[in-house]
């Protein structure tokens, strides 16, 4: 006797794998990374990566908040911020201020000059390479940080409320490798873009 192919199976919102309506569509996987699968599924990493647009989309919203709270925009904000924490006696260099905030220098740069003119921050000559500058808060970009620390503060204890220094830490951990994956990605987009 002739055997039939069961038809296939589709995975349920746990992760299980339950028979699928007769004719109903079976996308294909989107990783295809053991480590990602569940049950042979891609169910909980796809919802993973919901949550991680989600959060970073929240975090973004909130940076926003916090610049116009000072008439600033949210990488002005960065850079501000930025610039108090990197400066110590003798000011930090544009690109030390891009590492520390996570922003393109020529994109830092722009931003320096946009809070000079706001009169936040000023910049000087480097003394160690004449070709850099180092910026340094001035007086009122010193008051616009200290009047916003409360308001940064208590979102910020908001959002990471429950959250264990442990956890922090993996999430460092994890991040800073898939940043670096997500250069590779990049390319891989760009690439395949140049071919049309």
């Amino acid at each position: 006797m002739k055997r039939t192919r069961p038809p296939p199976r589709a995975a349920s919102r746990g992760g299980a794998r339950q028979p699928a309506p007769h004719g109903a569509f079976v996308p294909p996987l989107t990783v295809s990374h053991p480590a990602m699968l569940a049950a042979g599924t891609d169910v909980a990493f796809r919802e993973t990566l919901y949550a991680m647009v989600l959060a970073f989309g929240r975090l973004i919203a909130c940076r926003e908040a916090f610049g116009r709270a000072l008439a600033l925009t949210g990488s002005q904000f960065a850079v501000l911020v930025g610039t108090a924490y990197r400066q110590g006696r003798d000011g930090v260099s544009i690109n030390a201020l891009a590492v520390h905030v996570q922003l393109a220098s020529t994109h830092v740069t722009t931003e320096v000059g946009r809070l000079v003119r706001k009169g936040l921050l000023e910049k000087r000559v480097n003394r160690s390479d004449r070709r850099g500058v180092l910026v340094t808060l001035t007086p009122a970009g010193e008051a616009a940080v200290r009047e916003i620390s409360p308001f940064l503060r208590r979102v910020n204890d908001r959002l990471f409320q429950d959250v264990r220094r442990s956890e922090l830490a993996a999430v460092s951990r994890f991040l800073r490798v898939f940043l670096r994956n997500g250069e590779n990605a990049l390319a891989d987009i760009r690439s395949r873009a140049a071919r049309g």
